[in-house]
């Protein structure tokens, strides 16, 4: 144990050390080796040798490239919008202790069980335009074909991932809502606040950390978003909702040009990194200290 300079005490490192080994591992060390490969050019099958920068200057004169990167920030950010307030009402909502709570929260958390893949493959179904819901609800859907324009596909997209992830987020504010201290509540009807102005004075500002961690989490998930791309719309029609973590799946896999791919996978490490420190140092959640600290 460590002493600080509060005097409490902290666990050493060695506590650390297996987590770390295991990090180091299985992230790391392959971020290394895909950094490394974006600047080569490999099949897969031969041996790889060295082109410099050529990867990076072919992928910033791709437009498809281009477009993939601006649709992945934008799934991102419609995710984030319409996945942040449904979390944060049925996290708080769920906090409370109204009658079958706890039934119709374990149901509401059925999609967090189910994977990426059969959520999608569940959807697609749902949404088939030759026997799905819309081809007997043509009144509502059209023509009953949402994957035939972007702007319906990319609907779909943004409906289906947060179908499966707002429970998650909902669990992360269900947990701090709870923190809150009941008295600040008790405080506030002493002078006569209702629920609505507690929920914007006391609660949201209470829960302004879980937002902040949710946020990252949205982000880093959104732009890495790939199996539900893959199974609902295969980057269609066109390349209208071919996102770059699906285009990078296509150059590797498809045209077997791992270097590209990689030069991707760097990229969207780097975008990630970037708006996940934006939103650190903005929100100040970077000077923020716990009182709990070591403890």
């Amino acid at each position: 144990m460590t002493p600080t300079a509060t005097g409490v005490s902290r666990p050493s490192f060695a506590w650390a050390a297996p987590a770390a080994v295991f990090f180091g591992l299985f992230a790391l060390l392959p971020l290394v080796l895909v950094a490394v490969l974006s600047f080569a050019h490999w099949d897969g099958l031969s041996a790889p040798h060295f082109t410099g920068l050529d990867n990076w200057r072919t992928l910033f004169d791709d437009p498809v490239m281009l477009k993939s990167l601006w649709l992945s920030v934008l799934l991102t950010a419609l995710g984030v919008a319409v996945q942040t307030p449904l979390s944060i009402l049925l996290g708080v909502w769920a906090a409370g202790h109204q009658r079958n709570r706890a039934v119709l929260s374990a149901i509401y958390f059925i999609p967090l069980l189910l994977s990426a893949a059969a959520v999608s493959v569940l959807w697609r179904a749902v949404l088939d335009p030759n026997f799905g819901v819309p081809a007997h609800a043509t009144w509502l859907f059209g023509d009953g074909n949402l994957f035939g324009e972007q702007g319906s596909a990319i609907g779909v997209l943004v409906f289906v991932s947060a179908w499966q992830f707002t429970p998650l987020h909902t669990l992360i504010y269900q947990g701090a809502a709870r923190a809150v201290p009941r008295v600040l509540y008790q405080a506030a009807q002493i002078d006569g606040a209702g629920r609505v102005r507690q929920f914007f004075h006391i609660t949201l500002p209470q829960l302004r950390n879980s937002i902040i961690t949710s946020t990252i989490l949205m982000v880093v998930g959104g732009l890495t978003t790939f199996d539900t791309v893959l199974i609902l719309t295969q980057g269609g029609p066109g390349t209208d909702t071919t996102i770059s973590a699906y285009y990078m799946y296509q150059k590797a896999f498809k045209n077997f040009d791992y270097g590209t791919a990689s030069t991707i996978g760097v990229l969207l490490v780097l975008v990630a990194t970037v708006i996940s420190l934006i939103v650190v140092r903005l929100s100040g959640y970077d000077r923020m200290r716990s009182t709990m600290e070591g403890l």
